[in-house]
């Protein structure tokens, strides 16, 4: 079981993570994939899956989401904070940036346990309780984090949108989130927590403050102020 934290500029859940499941894919000798929440942006791209010939299911709460991605994935609407029934195994099950917006952690990796072949691999990237930011993006209305977030970090709404935020079982890697995963089946592969963000970009102070602060939980870490973890687990 790898343990580890590592600064924010570190994290795999932007712009790195297609890499990393690509690897992860390449590794394990993976064939069938579900990816959880993909919606109008699945992670893989369709000349990689061709390559590969790799069964590529993308599924979303919204069937809205869904339609905005191409054809070549085969798509599934479902709640996976509730019992879902789904005949198909899987070789892995993943998501990227989505267990933040799942209202019930446990069912959601209850469910992917159910749905991974023996041996199968399950990987997600999330952001964690509790950073400033997402405490207050719990908390607070709609409208207002909703404004704040157009403000710090604008986003095409279409391509991106902005769904409301549970960070249930969204926690950096301590002991009682290991064991919650354990009790469940799994066997915990690697636990990543990632300290600082970078919502104070345009404030120069505060900024500044964070960075200072994300260097010395490197030194001293404390899992439940991390930003953002990514989970490697086996069934």
């Amino acid at each position: 079981m790898n343990i580890k934290y590592l600064p924010v500029k570190a994290f795999i859940g932007w712009n790195e993570t297609e890499s990393f499941v690509k690897q992860l894919i390449l590794k394990n000798k993976i064939i069938s994939i579900l990816e959880i929440g993909a919606g109008a942006n699945p992670t893989i791209n369709s000349a990689f899956i061709h390559e590969h010939n790799l069964n590529y299911t993308i599924s979303d709460i919204d069937d809205t989401e869904l339609q905005k991605a191409d054809d070549i994935y085969s798509k599934l609407v479902a709640d996976f904070s509730s019992k879902v029934n789904i005949p198909e195994k899987f070789d892995l099950v993943f998501s990227r940036m989505v267990g933040e917006h799942i209202s019930k952690g446990e069912a959601f990796h209850n469910n992917i346990y159910n749905l991974l072949n023996d041996d199968g691999i399950s990987f997600h990237c999330f952001s964690t309780l509790y950073a400033l930011p997402f405490v207050l993006n719990k908390l607070l209305p709609d409208k207002i984090s909703d404004f704040l977030l157009a403000k710090i970090a604008p986003r095409d709404k279409f391509q991106h949108g902005k769904f409301k935020a549970h960070y249930s079982w969204c926690r950096g890697p301590s002991n009682k989130m290991i064991k919650r995963f354990k009790n469940i089946g799994f066997e915990v592969i690697e636990y990543v927590g990632y300290f600082g963000h970078n919502y104070y970009k345009k404030i120069p102070v505060l900024n500044k403050a964070e960075i200072l602060k994300s260097n010395l939980l490197l030194k001293f870490p404390l899992s439940y102020l991390s930003a953002y973890s990514h989970l490697i687990l086996k069934k």
